[in-house]
């Protein structure tokens, strides 16, 4: 049995695109990219004109790091107390300390990083930068694949407790048939991803229309 998804964007213009038009460019380059990246010889293996544009990834981030951080979070410089009872006149001096005391002393990155890392993750280059994403196969068959990308601000770990319910939907109450193939990409200049050197695409820029006349063709085949 053959699925195909065939997705293509017209070309679109906008005099002044916003900062959010920019971002959603670019997630759509990356959706573009990923997804052809998705195609099954029908051997399970990934198929790609370079075999070595998807590699793994793993996060290690060394202890020394961490320190300097938590170091610079206590040494920061506080203004004087608000002269309201409220946040009229923004967020209150209590709330930012307390922030700040649980990032300096009680958040535990090494657990975070962990559960990360249980997750297959690899980064692929886009346009020159690299962007790093998790990708979650389903082994349930015929899995749709899906797109889910974070907001500004935001990371991948905003996702990570759907992951079971979509890829394993049987094992969450559902059926086999809803499964997905999920891929969660950090934004250009978030989480692990690279950061931009410019202001990047525009809706109207070559390289966005470059991406989003692309037709994506996603085959699973069992």
């Amino acid at each position: 049995m053959e699925t195909r998804m065939h997705f293509e964007s017209n070309y679109i213009m906008v005099k002044r695109p916003s900062f959010r038009a920019r971002v959603a460019v670019a997630a759509l380059a990356i959706s573009a990219t990923v997804l052809s990246l998705m195609a099954d010889d029908g051997t399970g293996a990934v198929t790609a004109q370079d075999p070595n544009s998807i590699r793994p990834f793993h996060i290690n981030i060394p202890d020394e790091a961490l320190a300097d951080l938590r170091q610079r979070i206590v040494a920061t410089r506080w203004p004087d107390k608000e002269t309201v009872t409220d946040a009229s006149q923004g967020v209150q001096l209590a709330t930012m300390r307390s922030l700040a005391s649980y990032w300096a002393t009680d958040y535990d990155w090494h657990k975070c990083a962990a559960k990360l890392n249980a997750l297959p993750m690899f980064v692929t280059t886009i346009d020159g930068l690299d962007i790093q994403f998790i990708w979650v196969r389903s082994k349930n068959p015929n899995p749709l694949p899906m797109i889910l990308t974070h907001g500004w601000p935001g990371s991948i770990l905003e996702f990570v407790k759907v992951i079971g319910p979509l890829t394993d939907p049987t094992a969450n109450g559902g059926r086999a048939e809803d499964a997905f193939d999920v891929v969660i990409p950090s934004m250009p200049g978030y989480g692990f991803s690279g950061k931009p050197k410019d202001s990047g695409p525009t809706m109207s820029s070559p390289p966005a229309t470059r991406q989003q006349s692309k037709s994506l063709e996603v085959v699973s085949t069992s």
